[in-house]
């Protein structure tokens, strides 16, 4: 496979206050970026993606999120024509050209579209990839982590792992949608979901944890192995907070000391409720707390970024 360089444009004049992506080797306003309607991607959700936030004029952990996007393709025998250096350029100079401080970064690799008379092999299709980036969004809001998340254990079971892949970041979020959508009707803020077993795996767009007799426990199956989801777990070994990766049921994650979430978009988000159950004193209990504020102290002292040269 041959690398192709990205393509940088000279137009200075367009808007990409809203974003800035870049597509068939060209960047463009967010609002310009496309997918072919016949495209795979789109018409059977076979794509891959993930997702690094910049915040404060740096990446956190590019190379980690780099290097789950290309196990990703591989797992999906999907191939660009780009380096994970290229790629890593690609995303920077798209934060650049939007000019955002703080950012949601998105790489993503679709199947492509069949050429007219071609078999229906997946194996014969063009990938395409696009990139972009556009200002920060939180998965729970800032006002509602303050006060810590109410969640529900969802009735919609998550997709066994034997069908779709969930260490392999992915589309098919139709459980995930469902999930949500109950959680909406309870008024809750957000579900997390149980396998067909009943074990608890993940939400929409983010891992779970629960602290248990003081020891910080997250899901061993079905669920995304999140790089944030690392990150606590390694701030946790820093801290000297005991941590485990075991199998949690529904009954101990409601009766769990303490619950948070946390995703790339948001960091570490404490819960207060579950299925109505209120935790603590109806905020985040005082470990995910910590977690919040060591994790955002980090950040500020640069550990694991990538800061980017904007040119100023």
């Amino acid at each position: 496979m041959n690398e192709v360089k990205p393509f940088r444009d000279d137009v200075t004049d367009r808007n990409m206050s809203g974003g800035c992506g870049f597509q068939d080797g060209v960047y463009k306003p967010i609002a310009d970026v496309s997918v072919n309607v016949l495209d795979w991607g789109f018409n059977k959700s076979d794509v891959t993606y993930d997702v690094v936030h910049v915040k404060d004029g740096a990446f956190f952990r590019l190379q980690h999120h780099l290097d789950r996007f290309w196990a990703s393709m591989a797992g999906l025998r999907m191939s660009i024509p780009y380096s994970q250096e290229e790629v890593a350029e690609i995303l920077t100079e798209c934060v650049r050209r939007a000019r955002l401080r703080d950012a949601y970064v998105a790489m993503v690799t679709t199947r492509g579209v069949p050429k007219p008379g071609m078999p229906r092999k997946p194996g014969l299709i063009e990938n395409r990839f696009i990139g972009y980036a556009i200002p920060w969004v939180d998965v729970i809001k800032p006002d509602v982590q303050e006060r810590g998340a109410h969640l529900i254990i969802a009735k919609t079971p998550r997709i066994p792992s034997a069908s779709v892949d969930p260490t392999i970041k992915n589309y098919h979020w139709g459980d995930l949608i469902r999930a949500q959508f109950e959680a909406d009707d309870a008024g809750a803020d957000t579900a997390v979901l149980l396998d067909l077993d009943g074990y608890l795996t993940e939400g929409p767009g983010f891992n779970v944890f629960a602290v248990i007799d003081g020891t910080v426990v997250t899901p061993d199956r079905g669920a995304l192995e999140g790089v944030t989801r690392q990150s606590v777990l390694d701030l946790c070994a820093d801290m000297g907070i005991p941590t485990e990766i075991r199998p949690i049921t529904a009954d101990e994650f409601r009766e769990a000391d303490e619950i948070f979430t946390a995703t790339t978009a948001g960091g570490v988000m404490p819960c207060s409720r579950v299925d109505g159950r209120i935790k603590g004193n109806d905020r985040p209990g005082p470990i995910s707390a910590k977690l919040k504020d060591v994790y955002w102290q980090r950040h500020a002292e640069g550990w694991d970024t990538t800061p980017i040269d904007y040119g100023d």
